[in-house]
Formats: C-alpha cells, structure tokens, sequence
C-alpha cells in the first residue's frame, strides 16, 4: 500500500468516529435530561412545596449537560474537518 492510500482510510476511520462520538454524545445528554425530567417531575409530586427549589436545580443540571454534549459535538466536529 502507498501512503496516501493509509492516510486516507485513517482520515475515513476518523471521520467515522467522530460521527459516532457525536451521536453517542447526543443519546446520552439526550438521556440524562431525560431522567432529571423524570426525577423532577416526581419530586414535584412528592413535594409540592419545593416546587421551585426543584425546578431551577433541575434546569442548571440540565444546562449543564447540554453544555457538554455541545462541547462534545464541536470536538468532534473539529476532527471531521480539521
């Protein structure tokens, strides 16, 4: 093999897997928001009172996440065309 055709199956592999680390990063922030939704919303039940103590420590977590899962996929990105 010459070493354009290795470079190029590796540049491939690594588009591969950023698309795979992006999507993989995307369930799982998608997941866990998932179930500090869940979490909250049977806490409200439980507790009505702390409703508002709850849902703003339910939307830092969430922020949070989504912050993560953005920096995951600009990662990623950077590798598919960088």
């Amino acid at each position: 093999m010459t070493l354009l055709a290795i470079l190029l199956e590796i540049v491939g592999l690594a588009q591969l897997g950023a698309a795979l680390g992006a999507s993989i990063s995307v369930i799982a922030a998608a997941f866990g928001i998932g179930q500090i939704g869940k979490s909250a919303v049977e806490s409200i039940a439980r507790q009505p009172e702390a409703a508002g103590d709850i849902r703003s420590n339910m939307v830092v977590s969430a922020a949070l996440i989504e912050g993560v899962a953005f920096f995951a996929i600009v990662v990623c990105l950077l590798i598919l065309f960088l």
